[in-house]
């Protein structure tokens, strides 16, 4: 005989009275109603959150009827778990999204891990999907990004970089046009490239059914084709809480460079490549 496939709930609660046992009070009810605890962490200093498992919506009801009467606790949130639950479960803390505009997420460099494992659930979707992450020199960008990538299994290609050297790529090879791959753009360096078969390759990229991300997408718009509505997600990286983005120095850059007039040496880009020593 075939039994029912379990589906999985996020449940969260605030706790109004930590006393002892309440936990143990919680899990019973659940194995009562013989539903399974995946995952349980908890939330700031009140609040606990789980994956919980059943076979049986009727059961989650049943047992959603039976928490509300539990006067230590207050439920917060019963529901088929999304992308932001698992992780909230995962790391014990929530993504931070922008309340204005929902694909904006921002992060700091505290919290790698969470954006690493963030970062790698996006690459195991399917199909095109466009993400930009904005931040300043040395803050970990480009390595979450490579992280990320491993973490979900998939390959990454750079097509235009300052990681370690500058990278801008003309063309690819036979195997690297992959659906399956994440393609990796540095928006300072292909805004300030004037070699039209880098653009080529770039239009070419954007096309593919695939996952592309985009360092400095600001400046990657400005320069181009495309515009910020085009972007699925948008990830800000700071060193901390109140660091503020700026482009200004870059945007000269690239005017300079578009003119021909970047006679300087050193590190034309302002110090905006990441290196592998800012992870």
């Amino acid at each position: 005989m075939s039994t029912a496939e379990k589906k999985e709930w996020y449940l969260e609660y605030d706790i109004n009275t930590n006393r002892a046992g309440l936990l143990g009070d919680v899990s019973s009810l659940l194995g009562m109603m013989g539903i399974n605890i995946g995952s349980i962490n908890g939330i700031k200093t009140s609040r606990r959150a789980f994956i919980i498992k059943s076979d049986s919506e009727e059961k989650v009801k049943r047992f959603e009827t039976l928490l509300k009467e539990i006067d230590d606790i207050s439920l917060r949130v019963l529901r088929p778990p999304e992308l932001k639950d698992r992780l909230a479960v995962r790391h014990g803390r929530y993504l931070k999204q922008d309340k204005q505009d929902k694909k904006i997420f921002r992060f700091e460099r505290d919290d790698l891990g969470l954006l690493v494992d963030f970062m790698a659930e996006l690459f195991k979707e399917d199909g095109h999907k466009l993400i930009g992450i904005r931040g300043m020199p040395r803050v970990g960008k480009t390595e979450s990004i490579v992280a990320g990538s491993v973490s979900a299994h998939k390959r990454w290609l750079f097509i235009s970089s300052t990681l370690i050297k500058q990278t801008v790529r003309s063309s690819l090879i036979k195997g690297e046009y992959d659906a399956d791959h994440v393609y990796i753009i540095d928006g300072a360096v292909t805004a300030r490239e004037r070699d039209p078969k880098h653009q080529q390759l770039v239009r070419e990229v954007m096309a593919l059914p695939s996952i592309k991300v985009v360092e400095h997408p600001d400046l990657f718009v400005e320069s181009g084709d495309y515009q910020m509505e085009d972007f699925d997600y948008i990830i800000e990286l700071r060193a901390e809480e109140n660091q503020e983005i700026a482009y200004d120095d870059m945007k000269q850059q690239t005017v300079r460079s578009k003119n021909n007039l970047d006679f300087g040496g050193g590190d034309p880009f302002g110090g905006f490549g990441d290196g592998f020593g800012g992870f």
